[in-house]
């Protein structure tokens, strides 16, 4: 299979297997590290991960920011590093202070990470960036699964000595893949312009000049941008409801065992690993895009109707409508990742993308905050709760289309190195 970005998209996708083990092996059991190793109480976990969430969401807007004035790929593995440094540091304190600050830190990280490797990608993908999209969330997904696998191989030991490992093998990861982006190459950037010299003869001009940042557009001066990642923030609400909703609507309004929430949560892993790439097609262009926000909005109200069918009898019924709404959610999931990926970088404006793409990381981080508070609202409402969850999420689908569909900027296919002759 013909990866888009030749060897460093291939270098980048070896990148987000080795984070997504690391953070598979660390994710699943960062709270039983800090109730039994740290000794924290079950309020002083939540206000430690509470403040760390606070903090990351500056993580995307500052790494944006700076991938539009500096290069690239030492940044990337710089923040990297830094991960790695703060997984290593919560090993040396069960201060809940110390603790706080280095959680912190390392949140800031993760969440600046994440904007860095999709710019990256953008660039390095070029016109592919879509499918490469797909690529990336495939084997995502894979590393998270082989991550939370071992950790629960591992976890069958029964000593606290195990999360000590499973967070030093968290931060390992880190740094390995600070040191497989150091192998990459630097990609061209949109915001970089090349002056050259003319050559004519008998001039004596220069023939190069070293390149220079061009002074690019504010993300937060663009109403539309920023109304376009507020309705991110919603439409990302399906990852809330796999790690929030279906476990404790599943426990508290079905007659379905609790061995039934992994059951689900492995549906959803296989169906993204299954059709992710095959789904990119939907996102080739930002017209394909658009068209595509159609269907998203079925699957979300198809989600929300099932969840709200599955609180009733008999118990196959339940079973039936949960799998239904799993498999709803996880098409939104999957139409999403792909519309998302296609409009964040086709409505930046070249010269200013690392800063847009910094302020559309702001979506995702501020419904990791608000996320679990609407879908347990949306639980504590009944079955009605989950349809007026499902309607308002295919209602924001239509709004995004209507906001986007007059679009008539190009799609960066490849990033553009201005040139300019004297």
């Amino acid at each position: 299979m013909q990866i888009p970005g030749g060897r460093d998209g291939r270098r980048m996708l070896a990148v987000t297997f080795v984070d997504k083990a690391g953070s598979g092996l660390w994710g699943a059991t960062a709270a039983l590290y800090f109730t039994y190793v740290a000794g924290l109480r079950t309020a002083e976990i939540g206000l430690l991960l509470g403040i760390a969430g606070a903090v990351g969401i500056a993580g995307p807007p500052l790494g944006g920011l700076l991938a539009d004035r500096v290069p690239l790929r030492p940044l990337l593995a710089a923040v990297q590093a830094l991960r790695a440094v703060a997984s290593l540091a919560l090993l040396t304190t069960t201060d809940l202070r110390l603790l706080l600050a280095v959680t912190a830190v390392g949140s800031l990280g993760d969440r600046a990470s994440s904007v860095l490797t999709k710019l990256y990608a953008a660039r390095v993908s070029g016109p592919d960036r879509s499918r490469y999209q797909a690529l990336n969330r495939t084997v995502s997904n894979v590393g998270w699964g082989v991550g939370g696998l071992v950790a629960a191989a591992a976890l069958s030991t029964g000593t606290t000595a195990v999360y000590r490992w499973l967070l030093t093998g968290d931060a390992l990861s880190f740094a390995a893949i600070a040191l497989l982006t150091l192998r990459c190459g630097e990609p061209p950037s949109p915001s970089q312009v090349v002056a050259t010299g003319g050559t004519g003869a008998g001039t004596g001009a220069p023939a190069a000049q070293k390149a220079a940042p061009v002074p690019g557009p504010h993300p937060w001066r663009d109403r539309r941008y920023l109304a376009y990642t507020a309705s991110e923030a919603v439409l990302f609400l399906d990852d809330s409801v796999f790690q929030v909703g279906l476990a404790l609507w599943t426990v508290k309004a079905t007659t379905l065992p609790h061995e039934a929430v992994p059951l689900l949560l492995v549906l959803n892993n296989v169906l993204v690993v299954c059709f992710q790439v095959p789904f990119a097609r939907f996102g080739r262009t930002p017209a394909k895009a658009r068209g595509t926000l159609f269907p998203l909005a079925a699957a979300y109200l198809a989600g929300g109707a099932a969840l709200a069918a599955s609180a009733t009898e008999p118990r196959w019924l339940a079973a039936t409508a949960l799998t239904l709404a799993a498999t709803a959610f996880t098409v939104a999931e999957m139409l999403h990742a792909t519309v998302s990926w296609e409009l964040s970088v086709a409505l930046a404006p070249p010269t200013a993308q690392g800063a847009y793409l910094g302020v559309h990381g702001l979506a995702q981080a501020a419904q990791r905050s608000a996320g679990p508070l609407v879908v347990t609202g949306a639980i504590a409402a009944g079955p009605l709760g989950w349809l007026g969850l499902g309607t308002g999420l295919a209602v924001m689908s239509l709004a995004q289309r209507r906001l986007t569909r007059d679009d008539d900027e190009t799609a960066m296919s490849v990033p553009r190195i201005t040139v300019s002759e004297h």
